[in-house]
């Protein structure tokens, strides 16, 4: 009996093999492959470890956000018009473009010839960044300046600028950022002026191997001579005489060109709304 039923179940699952539908050898591999994961929990844990994971990945991901939100909102701060970033920077800019319009108007001017009617306009970038960013600013610009007309020009024009032009301009934009009055500015902006356009002689006559300054007291000298010959006066003047009356030739030239300068700057300078920032005498208040 039990013979017959072996035999009964054995022609059951031959039938059932027979009459089943046949995979194609790609789905068979893949429910192998499902059977495989199915039954296997070595398998099964990997993929639970990495689901793991990935959770862990996400929320790590999603805590930087409130931060870098945090750093953006610091970052907006220190770029407004009031933040130290924003103002050191635009101070930075100010005095590369304010030394840059220095160099190439010095450079065209020498190049054109017309040094002599754009003269009073060399040292305004200077006074203008030292009444608006401070001392340090106007010092910065005049130094890039010199450095410029260095490098594109040579070191014989970097020296004359900032004998003629750059001390001068440092002087009067601190001397007006310190809010000295007209007399002080004045007469310290002379002695400026006059001892850069002395040094700039002598500098000269020792680059061309003449002596300028020889000449100029020669020339002077004979000038006095026919003046007091002119009058009846016969006498030869000495030379300590004539270096005293070149002297103050010297500082009269300089002076009047130094109270141009304030007159010029302080009409510019009140057009831009620094009337408050300048210390003008009475008159010249009255005036503008």
């Amino acid at each position: 009996m039990s013979i017959l039923k072996i035999n009964l179940h054995a022609r059951l699952l031959l039938h059932r093999n027979r009459h089943q539908p046949k995979l194609r050898p790609e789905f068979q591999y893949l429910t192998s492959r499902q059977r495989i994961f199915k039954h296997s929990p070595s398998y099964a844990r990997p993929l639970f470890s990495l689901s793991k994971n990935v959770r862990v990945v996400q929320v790590s991901a999603a805590i930087p956000f409130s931060i870098d939100k945090e750093e953006s909102e610091d970052f907006e701060d220190y770029l407004a018009e009031d933040g130290e970033v924003y103002q050191k920077t635009l101070r930075l800019v100010e005095c590369a473009m304010f030394a840059a319009v220095s160099a190439l108007a010095f450079i065209l001017s020498n190049s054109l010839a017309i040094e002599k009617y754009f003269a009073c306009f060399f040292a305004l970038p200077i006074v203008l960044s030292t009444m608006r960013w401070g001392i340090a600013a106007g010092r910065k610009t005049m130094v890039a300046t010199g450095v410029l007309l260095f490098i594109l020009s040579g070191p014989v024009k970097a020296m004359t600028y900032l004998l003629l032009h750059g001390f001068l301009g440092f002087a009067m934009g601190t001397l007006w950022r310190l809010k000295a009055n007209w007399s002080t500015s004045v007469f310290f902006c002379t002695i400026v002026r006059s001892t850069g356009a002395l040094a700039n002689v002598i500098i000269a006559s020792y680059l061309i191997g003449e002596n300028i300054l020889g000449l100029i007291t020669i020339n002077v000298h004979a000038l006095v001579t026919n003046v007091l010959s002119s009058m009846g006066i016969i006498a030869v003047p000495s030379m300590n005489l004539i270096y005293s009356i070149f002297g103050f030739l010297l500082l009269l030239n300089c002076g009047f060109f130094v109270f141009l300068l304030h007159l010029l700057y302080a009409i510019f300078f009140k057009r831009l709304g620094y009337k408050a920032s300048l210390r003008l005498p009475k008159w010249l208040e009255a005036a503008i």
